[in-house]
C-alpha cells in the first residue's frame, strides 16, 4: 500500500464534527446517492438504548468481580448518547450525570501510569485498552459535538482518560494479526479528536508491515469473530486516510462471508486460526460493518444481508440496544439502505485456501472441512478440530461429523486438504506409528546415556535418541469421498492398513432432539447404529442417516493421547449417534 506524506495525512484525516442529528458523511468518501434519514432504524436505536441506561441505573451498584471493562466503556457511550440525543428519555437529564462520572473515575482508577489497561489474563494490554476505545471515542465525539456545559467536568476527565490510553496504545505491542489495524484506527480516532502527530506515526508503522487478504477472502486468523475487527478498522482506516483500497478488502471479505451464513445467523468457523471456539458466531456481531458498506458503497448485495441481519430474533438485544453512540458519531449509518437484490439459496462454493466447501440447497446446507492446521492439533480457534462434516435441514442440526481409529492412540481422522473428482470431494490422511530397533553398535553408549527425543511419530518423549534407531513403520490410510445428491449426501469410507484397528464414526447432533432406530450407549447422551437408519427429529424437522454398522462398542480414547493424558476431551454437547467397524473398513452413508 501507498503511504500518505504525513503532510498529506494530516490534510486529509481530519474529522468533521457536525451536529448530532444531520444524516451527513463524516469524512466520508461516499459512494451513496442516498441521503434520506432511516428514521424508522433510528427511533428504534433510541428506545434501545433507554432500555439499556434503565437496566444499567437499576444494577450500577452491583460489583463486578471480573477484570473485563468493556461493559464500562459501552455504558458510558450509551450513557452519553442517551444524555445528548433529543429524543432520548434521558435527554439532558441530571439523573445520569453521576453515573457517566463514576463509569468514567471506575475507568481512570483500573489505568496503569503507562495508559493501559488489564483484560482477564492479558496484564498492561495495548489492544485491549484500543478495544475500550472503539466505544469511549464515539462518546467523547458525541459529548464534544453537543458542548453542554452540564457535561464539562465528564469531558474533561475523558480526555484525560484517553490521552493517557494513547500513549500506552501508541508504544504498546500486540498478540495477533487484528490487533495492528485495531490499534492504527484507534489512534486514527484519537488522531481526529487531539490531533497528536505521534498516532499518526505508530499508524504508518504498522501499515508498513501491508494488510493480507487470502484468495478466499480472509484474513490471517480465517475468524468470523476477527474479521469484525479488522473490517471495523479498515472502515475507519479508509475514511480518515481517504483511500479507496481498504473498502475494497472489507467489501471483499463481508462478500465472502456470506457464504459462511447459516439461515438461523451462525457463522460456519471450522477453517478459524483464532477464538471461535467457545461459542456460535452470529452475523450480528458484523451488522455495523454491512450496514456502512452497503449504504457507502451503494451496494445491493450487501445491502440484501445487512436487511437479513434485521430479521434475526437477537437484533434488538445486540444491536439495538448498544448502537446508538455509533449511529451519533458516524451518520452516514444512518441513512436508508440502498434497495436489496435477491440473495442466492442454491450454491455450492470452495474455499480452496482453507479446504473449505460450503453448499447449500434451499432449507438444506453443508460443511465439508478438509484444512486442519498440522502438527497442531491442540490450539486456539477450530481449524484444529476434527469435524470434517456437518449438515443442517432447517432447525433439525448435525453439529459436526468425525471419525476416530485405535490406532495407537492417535486419535481423530484429520485431512490433508480436499480434492475434488468430479462431483465428489476427497479427505484423506494417512498416520504411522513406529517400533524401534537397537542401536547399530556405532551408536551405543556403555551408560545407556541416550538423547533426550521425541518419538519420530511425536506421540511421546524419551532418553531414546528416537531419530538414529532403524524403525519398523506401521500405517493405516483413510479416504472419505462426499458426493451431494439430491435432498443430501452419500458419503463414503474407506480404510486400509493395519489390521482390526477399531473404527469409529461419531455424529453429534443438536441436544433436545430425539433419535428413533438406535441403541443406547453407557453414556445418557451416547447411542449406537446398529443397522438400518436412524432418525434424528427436532421440532417438525428431521434427518436420516444409515444404513449403521456395528462390529465394536468401544468409545475410549477417541480424541487420542493428546488430550486423553491431560483428562481432555474434544467431544460436544449433543446426541451423539456412533457407527463402528474394523479395519479393513468400507461403509457408504447417506444423509438426508
Amino acid at each position: 500500500m501507498k503511504n500518505l506524506s504525513r503532510e498529506d495525512f494530516i490534510k486529509t484525516s481530519l474529522l468533521a464534527l457536525g451536529a448530532v442529528m444531520v444524516p451527513k458523511n463524516f469524512h466520508s468518501i461516499d459512494n451513496s446517492p442516498n441521503n434520506k434519514l432511516d428514521e424508522i432504524i433510528l427511533e428504534k436505536l433510541i428506545y434501545g438504548n433507554n432500555n439499556t441506561i434503565d437496566k444499567f441505573l437499576s444494577e450500577k451498584d452491583s460489583p463486578q468481580r471480573i477484570q473485563y471493562y468493556r461493559n464500562l466503556s459501552g455504558i458510558l457511550a450509551n450513557l452519553s448518547a442517551g444524555f445528548c440525543h433529543p429524543k432520548s428519555k434521558y435527554y439532558k437529564s441530571s439523573e445520569i450525570i453521576s453515573p457517566m462520572e463514576n463509569t468514567i473515575k471506575k475507568l481512570l482508577s483500573l489505568q496503569y501510569p503507562d495508559g493501559t489497561l488489564d483484560s482477564g489474563g492479558n496484564r498492561k494490554s495495548a489492544p485491549d485498552t484500543a478495544f475500550l476505545l472503539e466505544s469511549l471515542c464515539p462518546a467523547a465525539k458525541i459529548i464534544k459535538e453537543n458542548n453542554f456545559p452540564e457535561l464539562e467536568k465528564i469531558n474533561k476527565l475523558l480526555d484525560s482518560f484517553l490521552i493517557k490510553a494513547g500513549e500506552g496504545i501508541s508504544t504498546g505491542g500486540v498478540h495477533t494479526p487484528n490487533h495492528r489495524w485495531e490499534v492504527s484506527a484507534t489512534l486514527a480516532k484519537l488522531y481526529s479528536l487531539y490531533k497528536d502527530e505521534k498516532y499518526l506515526q505508530r499508524i504508518d508503522e504498522w501499515l508498513e508491515e501491508g494488510i493480507y487478504i487470502d484468495e478466499d477472502g480472509n484474513y490471517p486468523e480465517r475468524s468470523r469473530n476477527y474479521a469484525v475487527v479488522e473490517n471495523s478498522s479498515f472502515i475507519t482506516l479508509g475514511e480518515i486516510l481517504k483511500q479507496p483500497r481498504f473498502f475494497e478488502i472489507v467489501k471483499r471479505n463481508l462478500t465472502e462471508s456470506f457464504y459462511y451464513l447459516e439461515d438461523d445467523g451462525e457463522l460456519v468457523s471450522l477453517n478459524s486460526r483464532r477464538q471461535d471456539q467457545y461459542a456460535p458466531i452470529s452475523i450480528l456481531k458484523a451488522y455495523l460493518e454491512y450496514r456502512f458498506m452497503a449504504i457507502h458503497e451503494n451496494d445491493k448485495f450487501l445491502s440484501a444481508v445487512t436487511s437479513k441481519i434485521e430479521l434475526l430474533p437477537d437484533f434488538q438485544k445486540s444491536i439495538l440496544s448498544r448502537n446508538l453512540p455509533h449511529f451519533m458519531a458516524t451518520p452516514l449509518l444512518l441513512n436508508e439502505l440502498p434497495k436489496g437484490e435477491e440473495l442466492p439459496q442454491n450454491y455450492t462454493k470452495f474455499f480452496t485456501v482453507s479446504n473449505l466447501v460450503r453448499i447449500k440447497n434451499g432449507d438444506i446446507s453443508a460443511s465439508i472441512f478438509g484444512g486442519n492446521d498440522k502438527p497442531l492439533i491442540i490450539a486456539s480457534g477450530r481449524s484444529c478440530i476434527p469435524t470434517f462434516f456437518t449438515y443442517r435441514k432447517k432447525t433439525a442440526i448435525l453439529d459436526y461429523m468425525r471419525m476416530s481409529t485405535s490406532f495407537f492412540s492417535m486419535g481423530y481422522f484429520r485431512s490433508d486438504g480436499i480434492k475434488k473428482d468430479g462431483n465428489k470431494y476427497i479427505l484423506h490422511e494417512k498416520k504411522e506409528a513406529y517400533y524401534y530397533h537397537p542401536f547399530p553398535k556405532n551408536k551405543l553408549n556403555k551408560d545407556g546415556d541416550y538423547e533426550l527425543t521425541e518419538s519420530v511419530d511425536g506421540r511421546f518423549w524419551s532418553k531414546m535418541n528416537f531419530g538414529d534407531r532403524p524403525k519398523t513403520t506401521m500405517s493405516i490410510d483413510s479416504t472419505i469421498r462426499i458426493e451431494e445428491i439430491n435432498d443430501g449426501f452419500d458419503l463414503e469410507f474407506e480404510i486400509t492398513g493395519a489390521e482390526n484397528v477399531e473404527v469409529t464414526i461419531e455424529l453429534c447432533f443438536k441436544e433436545n432432539g430425539k433419535l428413533e432406530g438406535v441403541s443406547n450407549g453407557n453414556n445418557q447422551d451416547d447411542f449406537f447404529l446398529e443397522s438400518g437408519s436412524a432418525k434424528y427429529t427436532f421440532g417438525n424437522d428431521s434427518i436420516e442417516v444409515g444404513p449403521g454398522k456395528f462390529e465394536h462398542s468401544s468409545l475410549y480414547n477417541l480424541d487420542g493421547e493428546e488430550y486423553s493424558t491431560h483428562f481432555g476431551t474434544l467431544k460436544g454437547k449433543g446426541m451423539h449417534l456412533y457407527i463402528t467397524g474394523l479395519v479393513p473398513f468400507k461403509h457408504k452413508l447417506t444423509i438426508k
